[in-house]
């Protein structure tokens, strides 16, 4: 495998503090509800990569729901201790309507509020804070995620190029977890079951990249989910060739016992 020439560049975006809207809310799977959020605060908010994403501020354990204050692009409040958020990717976003995935579960204020949501809820929103741009061509893609970063990898999909040949691998319970995805031949999906298996507790994606015969040329590998059962796949793109943040991205976008991960420190601590 060669290294393609390419451009990385990085833009940060103004922040602003927004009060958006439910405006719709739907079942994907009896586990994944999509929240649609709108109005006039959706004035502005860019989203340029499959992989943004935005802290939404949900209510605290008192009722009280605390949102961001912003001066001078900085978030004065981002530690206050009454102050609850989490980060989320954009799963698509017009003039509009924001929309975000939400794995379902009782554990959690983002998933308990996602549960309960209804059209006129109102959630505080901070970000995107800037995005990526990356000017290459691969030749293949390889998506290695959990129903976690399920949103991010559908959206990577649907934003490629029609003819582009993607092997993407989807970590979900079970059969009814299956997201009817409208792609092209070019594009080849295995769904991975685990079952009763704790969420984070399998090998099925790392095993799944070993098993992987890659094409001829040069390819793009995203990966991301529970942080730890990232490390494998992060030393199996060593060994095969890949260069972080040239020809792939590794994303610990959760951790298990961990509430509230900062992705970035889930980079640092391999």
């Amino acid at each position: 495998m060669t290294t393609p020439t390419h451009e990385r560049r990085i833009e940060m975006y103004p922040l602003r503090s927004r009060v958006l809207e439910v405006v719709a809310v739907e079942r994907v799977t009896p586990r994944m509800i999509r929240v649609h959020l709108g109005g006039p605060d959706l004035e502005g908010l860019r989203s340029d990569h499959f992989a943004d994403h935005v802290k939404l501020w949900f209510p605290n354990e008192r009722g009280e729901h605390v949102l961001p204050v912003v001066e001078d692009d900085r978030c004065l409040n981002f530690r206050d201790p009454d102050v609850v958020f989490r980060d989320y990717t954009v799963r698509a976003l017009d003039a509009e309507r924001l929309t975000v995935d939400f794995v379902s579960h009782d554990h959690g204020p983002a998933g308990r509020w996602a549960q309960a949501a209804e059209p006129g809820d109102r959630i505080g929103v901070l970000g995107p804070r800037g995005t990526t741009w990356i000017t290459v061509e691969f030749d293949y893609h390889v998506l290695l995620v959990d129903e976690t970063a399920l949103p991010a990898a559908a959206r990577y999909i649907e934003e490629l190029p029609a003819d582009a040949r993607v092997f993407a691998f989807f970590e979900v319970v079970d059969a009814a977890e299956e997201q009817g995805l409208d792609v092209s031949d070019d594009v080849r999906i295995t769904w991975l079951h685990r079952g009763d298996a704790e969420p984070g507790s399998t090998d099925l994606l790392p095993e799944a990249f070993r098993e992987l015969e890659l094409p001829e040329g040069d390819g793009f590998v995203y990966a991301a989910g529970e942080a730890d059962t990232l490390k494998p796949i992060r030393r199996l793109l060593k060994e095969r060739g890949f260069v972080r943040n040239v020809t792939c991205e590794v994303d610990g976008y959760w951790r298990r016992g961990t509430a509230n991960l900062d992705h970035h420190d889930a980079e640092d601590d391999e």
